[in-house]
């Protein structure tokens, strides 16, 4: 079977999936994309993994660059004041016969942690680690990254002679890696704006991509683009436009932290618990996530919580999770039929909305603004949102 057809059978598989409507089912909070020493993060992956479960997070990902948690690799300590007290810190946590390091006078190498060695010690059936790569390719020095969530092996970079060819050969490396193992790994395109790497038109011409960041938390990514750049919504409506019209799956929208730093804080650094997704599933297994999100059951969020989200039979409805003193604000957002743009259809200044979709519109999808400000935001001003998954009539 060619690649083109087994992308069609791919996307046909979740277009039946994603007709199924929101259960009686359990909220997961979960990141996507975050990194450790293993590539080019700043702590251990025990100290990144232990930071979101006490953070109140039911799943997380380490993505780092073209790797995967196996296998030897030593880390040598910058000799900074900050890293010094962080190794200090994680020895004082896990003990000597834990962390395996050595000292000489050009400083401390510490041998890091395999996935084998550190899974166990987060073996909690409320708390599950999902395996992850940053498939890390480029064209032209512009950085194409994109992440295999629930990968079962290392993905190499496979290269091509364009933006839009890097990306669908690495699309085609996880769904070919599905289909080899029979389980569900779910690519994802990462940070279109950063670098200004990937354009509109370079997205829309994908097949078997049903994932994009619509918000990452790393400073450098533009996710409101510029005065003459789009930024990550205006350019998932366009994608799904163009998606609707040669009746491809739509796009779905996540939000991710891709945070780096865990031991400095500001705007300029890429800090954990910026963004996130709760996804409605029934476990709390890799596979059962990966299968709820393309049926697009999840939203992402900066800070907002829903009570309540239901979207079915061409229709959303939702309710804000309060918080005292806050206020909240319902945007839903979509396209009509024949047109090239998106429009605010209905704005409700409270804290339930619905929104019944009409024959005339191509799809519409909420978006939530709270009156709070983000904490350690993306950037200053920003305020806690959360975005709902786009809905068809």
């Amino acid at each position: 079977m060619s690649i083109k057809a087994k992308l069609l059978l791919f996307a046909s598989a979740i277009v039946l999936v994603a007709c199924n409507s929101f259960e009686s089912e359990t909220w997961y909070k979960g990141n996507l994309h975050t990194h450790t020493y293993w590539s080019d993060g700043d702590a251990f992956p025990e100290m990144v993994l232990d930071w979101y479960k006490t953070n109140g997070y039911d799943f997380v990902s380490l993505t780092d660059h073209n790797t995967l948690q196996q296998g030897e690799k030593w880390k040598k300590m910058p000799k900074s004041h900050i890293y010094q007290k962080a190794f200090d810190d994680y020895l004082a946590k896990y003990g000597e016969d834990w962390v395996n390091y050595e000292k000489d006078s050009t400083g401390t190498r510490v041998k890091l942690k395999t996935e084998a060695e550190y899974l166990p010690l987060f073996a909690d059936d409320s708390f599950m680690i999902m395996r992850g790569e940053e498939i890390t390719d480029s064209y032209d020095g512009k950085p194409l990254h994109m992440n295999a969530t629930n990968v079962q092996g290392m993905i190499a970079p496979r290269h091509g002679n364009s933006v839009a060819d890097v990306l669908q050969n690495n699309i085609n490396a996880v769904l070919e890696q599905r289909e080899a193992t029979g389980k569900p790994v779910m690519p994802h395109i990462n940070h279109p704006n950063f670098g200004w790497a990937i354009s509109v038109e370079d997205m829309k011409s994908l097949k078997g991509e049903r994932f994009f960041e619509v918000f990452n938390g790393h400073p450098s990514v533009n996710n409101y683009g510029d005065s003459t750049r789009m930024g990550m919504e205006e350019m998932w409506d366009q994608i799904n436009i163009a998606y609707l019209s040669r009746n491809q799956p739509l796009m779905y929208g996540i939000a991710t932290d891709d945070s780096h730093y865990y031991h400095q804080f500001g705007p300029q650094f890429s800090n954990s618990g910026r963004g996130w997704v709760m996804v409605n599933t029934k476990t709390l297994e890799p596979d059962a996530i990966v299968h709820a999100m393309e049926a697009g059951k999840f939203y992402a969020s900066t800070g907002v919580t829903l009570k309540k989200l239901k979207q079915q039979n061409g229709k959303i409805d939702l309710e804000v999770a309060t918080e005292p003193g806050v206020s909240y604000k319902i945007e839903f957002i979509g396209v009509r039929k024949g047109s090239e743009m998106s429009e605010v259809f209905h704005t409700i200044k409270g804290t339930k909305g619905t929104c019944k979709i009409s024959n005339e519109v191509l799809f519409v999808r909420a978006k939530i603004t709270s009156s709070k400000l983000k904490e350690n935001p993306f950037e200053e001003g920003d305020f806690e949102t959360a975005w709902t998954q786009p809905v068809t009539h």
